[in-house]
């Protein structure tokens, strides 16, 4: 057991605050990592104020994590000691299931979550990056390629590999118009890998303030949702559409703008009174409506490294570990430009 330094909320109404407790062992295959960085996702907020009902307090919250290996268990082959690392959503899984085989842990019905999960194999409610360190098994933790700024790559892990697994999947690249719903922490991300991906890229959006950061970004178009003249105007103008909207919205004028075979992909979990989708937007030109979570250790690893090649990183604001709150309220409106990141080394002055 080791004395370990966090931020965590107590309950649901409770700001999250100073906290300690002991992390596991270490196990044959697991690396300990010294913390240096953590984005905030907007999950982060829902799980500790819990917003899905399912929350164990204490929570630490983070799985958005850059760290450094400072200990290895003895059968760690993966990752030496001073290795800059990573550690996304999840921290294992059970291996041995038909979506596992298939390398697509992020789909397993026994995954272990990085945060607020329960892990069989240490009998504890794992916790998350907000943390002075961590105990990960070396197979849930990620090769950070040189070159990558640290504190921009925090987020690469949930909210880049969230866009670039769908984008992948469904093969995007050169010849292909791709929308992105929503300019948030995922947006951006879709924006920049889609572009990067050699796509046409327009973001669609309710605010038109965005065009400029959208273009920016790498988008060459922007379409503004509530203009119905410009919807027309986009009608059957997409081969693929990326929706990172959580809050309610309709689907059908998304649907309009797909071509014949065209997909939309939801990443986004809106409330369950989401307007109804009319049959015809599908039956009509075969077009496609799919859903993604997050993305598997590989494609994780494979964006990584393409980020790494292409010099793309979240854009992102830094803080301090005391002002997570701060963030918190500011998250709630949308007052950040795209991401925050905890810069870990302020947790000892917290």
């Amino acid at each position: 057991m080791s004395r370990t330094h966090a931020y965590a909320a107590e309950a649901a109404d409770a700001a999250l605050a100073p906290f300690a407790f002991e992390a596991p062992a270490l196990g044959d295959h697991d690396v300990r990592l010294e913390v240096l960085y953590c984005g905030v996702c907007h999950s982060d907020l829902h799980a500790a104020r819990n917003d899905w009902g399912a929350t164990t307090y204490p929570i630490v919250p983070g799985h958005e994590v850059i760290g450094r290996v400072v200990e290895a268990g003895a059968n760690v082959t993966r990752h030496r000691i001073g290795d800059v690392v990573g550690v996304g959503c999840m921290a294992d899984s059970c291996r041995v299931c038909r979506d596992c085989q298939a390398g697509l842990q992020q789909y397993c019905r026994s995954l272990v979550w990085t945060y607020d999960s329960l892990n069989p194999k240490t009998g504890q409610i794992t916790r998350g990056g907000y943390a002075s360190a961590m105990v990960v098994d070396e197979a849930y933790v990620l090769r950070i390629p040189p070159g990558l700024d640290l504190a921009g790559a925090a987020p690469l892990l949930c909210a880049g590999v969230t866009t670039w697994s769908p984008l992948r999947e469904w093969q995007v690249g050169p010849g292909m118009r791709v929308g992105v719903v929503g300019l948030g922490g995922l947006g951006h991300m879709a924006v920049k890998l889609a572009s990067a991906l050699g796509a046409e890229v327009a973001l669609i959006t309710t605010s038109p303030g965005k065009a400029a950061d959208a273009r920016r970004l790498g988008a060459s178009a922007v379409v503004v949702s509530t203009d119905k003249a410009q919807m027309k105007a986009q009608a059957e103008g997409f081969d693929f559409i990326l929706d990172t909207v959580s809050a309610e919205h309709d689907l059908n004028p998304l649907l309009s703008l797909l071509r014949r075979d065209g997909t939309l992909v939801l990443l986004g979990i809106p409330p369950e009174n989401q307007p109804p989708i009319r049959a015809i937007h599908l039956t009509a030109r075969r077009k496609r409506l799919a859903g993604s979570l997050i993305g598997s250790i590989a494609e994780t690893q494979d964006m990584l490294d393409f980020c790494a090649a292409h010099g793309i990183t979240a854009d992102v604001e830094v803080i301090a570990m005391d002002a997570i709150n701060t963030a918190y309220e500011r998250m709630l409106r949308s007052d950040v430009k795209y991401r925050f990141v905890i810069d870990m080394a302020t947790l000892a002055h917290a």
